[in-house]
């Protein structure tokens, strides 16, 4: 009989950014997430600062659950961090889907907008990184559609930096923006300095995001990648 091992760790990696908002908000999600799961969760980053994933997976018994803590599906979600999983040639290692885009991340937006001052008839602004990536765009653009959908507005993304239209091109004073953002850092200070009505916080540790890094987990452990 086929059996997974009880609790195999988590691994949420993230980006990395030298601005301290950014590795504070992915250890404070890591902890959160270890005390819904009680399972030990690791955090790696794929580029900027470390520990890196094979730095953090060198301390991590397999099997191991590797989570990207990326709201689109880009190049450091199907690429770089695949890639830098077998450099280690650790072959235990599963990657679920990204956080984003998905349900309750809207949820996270449309709370963070309400807070903002937002209510429902205000202009939205949704307003994302950017990507040269055309899968991590599409991504984008399911969001705001999601967003959309919630706000009663239809949605188009804008873009803080790479992609066009950008965010500081299309923004008006009536507009409340809803940042695609996980943590604070530059691009949250790019659109708050902006003239408009108001900017919600980036989404954070969102008690739906934690619910969200908890059903990546178990899914995983529900489709049986661990069997012996």
């Amino acid at each position: 009989m086929r059996r997974s091992p009880v609790n195999p760790p988590l691994l949420l990696v993230a980006h990395g950014t030298r601005d301290p908002g950014g590795p504070r908000v992915i250890t404070e999600l890591a902890e959160a997430a270890s005390a819904r799961l009680d399972v030990p969760v690791h955090v790696g980053y794929v580029d900027v600062i470390g520990p890196t994933v094979a730095e953090a997976l060198a301390s991590m018994p397999g099997p191991v659950v590797a989570l990207p803590a990326f709201l689109a599906a880009g190049y450091h979600v199907r690429v770089d961090l695949p890639e830098q999983i077998q450099a280690t040639g650790r072959e235990d290692v599963t990657i679920t889907d990204p956080l984003g885009p998905a349900r309750e991340i809207t949820r996270a937006l449309l709370d963070r907008l309400r807070a903002a001052g937002w209510r429902p008839g205000d202009r939205v602004l949704f307003s994302a990184a950017g990507s040269s990536d055309e899968r991590a765009l599409s991504d984008v653009r399911t969001a705001a559609r999601l967003l959309g959908r919630r706000c009663g507005q239809w949605l188009f993304p804008s873009y803080i930096t790479t992609a066009r239209p950008a965010t500081e091109g299309v923004c008006g004073p009536g507009d409340f923006i809803a940042p695609y953002l996980l943590a604070p850092g530059l691009f949250h200070r790019r659109l708050a300095d902006l003239p408009v009505a108001g900017v919600a916080d980036p989404i954070g540790v969102h008690p739906a995001v934690i619910d969200l890094v908890a059903q990546r987990y178990r899914s995983a452990l529900r489709d049986d990648v661990f069997a012996a």
